[in-house]
């Protein structure tokens, strides 16, 4: 397996803070963006992209019956197209990322997730500043998980 590691746009200042923010983003296929696009951009996300491929299929398969093309020709054609986005979520979730500011610090390999993460930590966090985090002990102060919701949402803040 091989993953992305990306940060966000304002780290925070102690390497632990830093380290629950990173975002790790699997390069490989997607069964479910395959099978449903728009589930499979739900789930990471990318509900612009979900409510995009919706409009342009539609538009798509009506233009492809306006033009008397053959049932079975356009479930192949939507098939290859679903195909494609299958492989070509990961790319689309950085692409993102890099659009909403955040910076990719590099690439890691492994058996599974936390193999991957282990090695990506035994690495970086030697390098990083150890600096008390000054919210640590006020209440309402940064959480120590990371955040919930999708990030590429354009509407509202997430805290």
């Amino acid at each position: 397996m091989t993953y992305t590691v990306h940060e966000p746009p304002d780290p925070g200042s102690d390497r632990v803070d830093r380290g629950v923010e990173l975002e790790f983003i699997k390069d490989g296929f997607s069964w479910l963006t395959a099978i449903c696009p728009p589930l499979g951009f739900a789930a990471n996300g990318l509900w612009l992209f979900a409510l995009a491929y919706l409009v342009g299929a539609g538009a798509l398969g009506w233009a492809l019956s306006a033009a008397k093309v053959a049932p079975q020709w356009i479930g192949w054609i939507f098939l290859a197209i679903n195909i494609y986005f299958g492989f070509e979520i990961s790319t689309l979730k950085r692409w993102m990322l890099e659009q909403t500011g955040w910076r990719a610090l590099g690439v890691v390999t492994g058996k599974s997730i936390a193999d991957c993460e282990r090695r990506f930590f035994e690495g970086w966090l030697p390098g990083q500043p150890i600096i008390a985090s000054e919210t640590a002990d006020v209440p309402g102060g940064k959480s120590a998980f990371p955040r919930r919701g999708s990030r590429f949402w354009p509407f509202g803040q997430r805290s």
